[in-house]
């Protein structure tokens, strides 16, 4: 089995803007399905993102429309996830998984899960 490594979180202010890595190792990822998840404190796991292998990519509309942009570089067996117009409200834990579900939102759908990354937004 994989391993998914994050990176990139950090403090960051309202309307800034931060880019979130996942670097995969131990098997090509390549053809899974990667997304990005996130949860905040007290709070289930909510969807954010996800891309193909194909890069078709997928997004949590109501949250982050407009504002997150899901990409992946198959030869560095790594994902992105950039974050402009932060918002308070993004703060969490996030995490990238891998999978080969055909829901894509659905954390049921991965079975590769990386550690998380904290993202904080101060207003």
């Amino acid at each position: 089995q994989g391993q998914l490594v994050e990176s990139g979180g950090g403090l960051v202010q309202a309307g800034g803007s931060l880019r979130l890595s996942c670097a995969a190792s131990g098997r090509t990822f390549s053809t899974y399905v990667m997304g990005w998840f996130r949860q905040a404190p007290g709070k289930e796991r909510e969807f954010v993102a996800a891309i193909g292998w194909s890069a078709i990519s997928t997004y949590n509309t109501d949250s982050v429309k407009g504002r997150f942009t899901i990409s992946r570089d198959n030869a560095k067996n790594t994902v992105y996830l950039q974050m402009n117009n932060l918002k308070p409200e993004d703060t969490a834990v996030y995490y990238c998984a891998a999978g080969q579900g055909s829901h894509w939102s659905r954390p049921g759908s991965y079975d590769n899960w990386g550690q998380g990354t904290q993202v904080t937004v101060s207003s």
